[in-house]
């Protein structure tokens, strides 16, 4: 007898379930994401290899743009304000600014430091929405005669004195090395010899000793 044929039938999957779930997903990721806001002072910082995260806190960073212009900048810590109020209030005596208190306050809000010390008390009351590289004309370090940084990174070198500081160095790949060498010697004048440069990380170049190196150090599957 011969055996009895089954009917064959073609299978079929609701997908309404999934795709719900993926239009779901999909809208949270679009109302969650926060995108990068632009850049107040844009820098094109150099690529290296390097894979270490910069600090976020006890951190004094000087930015160079690609025209040589510099601007301070600190953290946004309760300490990192305590000291960026102690080191303007040590300029504005050191100095003699007549910077009041609402000034002060003013600036420690800033985002940036970013203008000659004569044009301070205008920084405070420019918004800090247009404060950038375009309404703010940086920091003079033209050469050794007209260097502010000396003065801030004096400054700087005194609040510190006995505290943790994370010095960072971000400059942009296409500026001259003159404008470089101008804040290098200002931080050699007042012994803040060690400091880290903010660069733009990448792969390691397959097949480079560097490459190799990291090769070698990776652990190895036991049979």
């Amino acid at each position: 007898m011969g055996r009895p044929k089954i009917a064959r039938k073609s299978t079929t999957v609701d997908m309404t379930a999934m795709c719900d779930v993926a239009f779901l997903l999909l809208t949270f990721f679009i109302l969650a994401t926060k995108f990068k806001p632009s850049e107040a002072v844009p820098v094109n910082t150099p690529r290296s290899v390097a894979s270490k995260i910069a600090p976020e806190n006890d951190i004094v960073m000087i930015s160079m743009d690609k025209e040589g212009h510099a601007y301070i900048s600190t953290g946004d810590g309760s300490i990192d304000k305590e000291n960026k109020k102690q080191i303007l209030n040590t300029i504005n005596s050191d100095k003699n600014l007549g910077l009041t208190e609402s000034d002060i306050n003013a600036l420690v809000a800033a985002p940036f430091i970013g203008v000659p010390l004569s044009q301070l008390s205008q920084q405070a009351k420019l918004p800090k929405d247009k404060m950038n590289s375009q309404t703010l004309p940086g920091i003079p370090i033209k050469d050794t005669s007209n260097n502010e940084m000396n003065e801030w990174m004096k400054a700087v070198h005194d609040v510190y004195q006995g505290q943790k500081l994370n010095l960072l160095l971000k400059g942009d790949n296409a500026a001259m090395y003159p404008s470089f060498k101008n804040i290098i010697d200002a931080l050699k004048k007042n012994d803040l010899l060690k400091f880290q440069m903010v660069t733009n990380p990448q792969n390691v170049p397959e097949g480079t000793d560097l490459w190799k190196e990291n090769m070698e150090k990776k652990p190895t599957a036991k049979e």
